[in-house]
């Protein structure tokens, strides 16, 4: 697999390409700043972009920003967005830009590099990872009305883990449920948030409209 990674801190990159050159990926490129890397991309798209949700030239969200001219350009090419902060509102940002084949994770998971091997390769496979810091900071704050009240517990887990990004078959065996089960429990969340049903969704990811109304009512 063939990766770019763009971060400001060259020590930083530098970790993060020799990690993942170990483990066997092909890090073809490396920049420091939103231009700097939109020319690395643009001369030789990789399978996938690490990048930072803050670079030069404003240190704002330049790698938002990034991510979404990246998806617009090169649509193949998977997004997994670093960051100090776990913001619910960058990861609703980053869904609303891409809704499939992209990440979000804070950075402190870097050390751990099973994990960081574990989101590049779920997100390079067109999946959604998001990390589980911030789906923990949104199911532990308190609402004045909750759009999930309706859920159930048990439904409330099933959007959880759909959350974190867990297939079907991975949320059967967390929850010791069958997929058949997994997949009641899913279309049950989907009536109650008011999401589109089978016959009514076009293509649309029920997954991540899912995680979306989750994140954004956090």
């Amino acid at each position: 697999m063939r990766l770019v990674i763009a971060d400001d801190s060259g020590l930083l990159r530098q970790i993060l390409a020799e990690t993942l050159t170990r483990r066997g990926f092909e890090v073809i490129g490396q920049a420091g700043s939103l231009p700097e890397l939109l020319r690395v991309v643009a001369a030789d798209p990789p399978d996938l972009v690490i990048l930072d949700i803050r670079m030069p030239p404003d240190q704002r969200d330049e790698g938002l920003q990034a991510a979404a001219r990246i998806r617009a350009g090169h649509p193949r090419t998977g997004l997994l967005v670093l960051s100090h902060y776990a913001e619910t509102s960058y990861a609703v940002r980053l869904l609303e830009i891409a809704t499939e084949a992209v990440g979000y994770l804070v950075k402190d998971r870097v050390q751990d590099t099973d994990r960081l091997v574990d989101a590049v390769v779920r997100v390079a496979r067109g999946e959604v990872v998001i990390d589980t810091e911030v789906i923990h900071r949104v199911i532990s704050r308190h609402r004045a009305v909750d759009p999930l009240r309706d859920l159930t517990a048990s439904e409330k887990r099933v959007l959880e883990l759909m959350a974190e990004g867990r297939s079907n078959n991975a949320i059967a065996g967390e929850m010791n449920y069958s997929h058949k089960t997994v997949e009641k429990r899913i279309t049950a969340v989907s009536r109650k948030l008011g999401l589109p049903q089978d016959d009514e969704r076009s293509g649309v990811n029920i997954r991540v409209l899912a995680v979306l109304t989750y994140l954004r009512n956090s």
